[in-house]
């Protein structure tokens, strides 16, 4: 696909299995996405946003088992204060497992993940069968996108598709909290 356009769920599944970065709908703006095994394609999403790799980045799923490879196993009392906000638009600092790859920890002993609401992120998640990569479509700097359009006015042909949707409603990206602490680190 040479120009970006308005691609299926099954067609942006297929960008992340292939490696490309999608931008697509979430909660509050829109996403850029990949397939969070492969460091090529987040060196090139974070690249794209000029993010550092040191910040970390948030995973997303539509279920909680599908982040089971990059968290450490918690209480039944920790996950179920997870569990209670989700699926939802909150997202929580878990403890990474020794595997998980430091381009989607950064200098965090944490891992971001989201079991998300939005229909548009679940069917994508589902279709890849995976969690991916979530952040916001803005350069570093710059409001992040809260339509396709402007995803793409921003990244143009960097991104293999935008999957088209309405935005979840809330107001701003999402809150993340730390799993042990409840503490709020980002207000949502």
């Amino acid at each position: 696909m040479s120009e970006p356009g308005l691609v299926s769920i099954n067609q942006a599944a297929k960008c992340l299995r292939d490696g490309k970065i999608i931008a697509y709908p979430t909660e509050a703006v829109y996403g850029l996405g990949c397939n969070p095994e492969n460091e090529d394609a987040v060196m090139r999403l974070l690249a794209m946003k000029s993010r550092p790799v040191s910040a970390g980045l948030i995973l997303i799923a539509d279920r909680f088992d599908r982040f089971e490879s990059y968290t450490r196993p918690v209480s039944d009392l920790l996950l179920k204060r997870a569990m209670s906000t989700w699926p939802g638009p909150v997202t929580w600092l878990f403890p990474s497992a020794g595997t998980t790859p430091g381009w989607l920890t950064g200098k965090h002993p944490t891992i971001a993940l989201r079991v998300t609401a939005h229909p548009v992120c679940r069917a994508l998640c589902a279709e890849f069968q995976s969690a991916i990569v979530s952040t916001s479509a803005n350069p570093s700097g710059f409001e992040p996108a809260r339509s396709g359009a402007e995803a793409l006015d921003y990244f143009g042909s960097g991104v293999c598709g935008i999957v088209e949707g309405a935005l979840g409603g809330e107001e701003s990206p999402s809150e993340i909290r730390n799993l042990e602490s409840g503490a709020v680190i980002r207000e949502g």
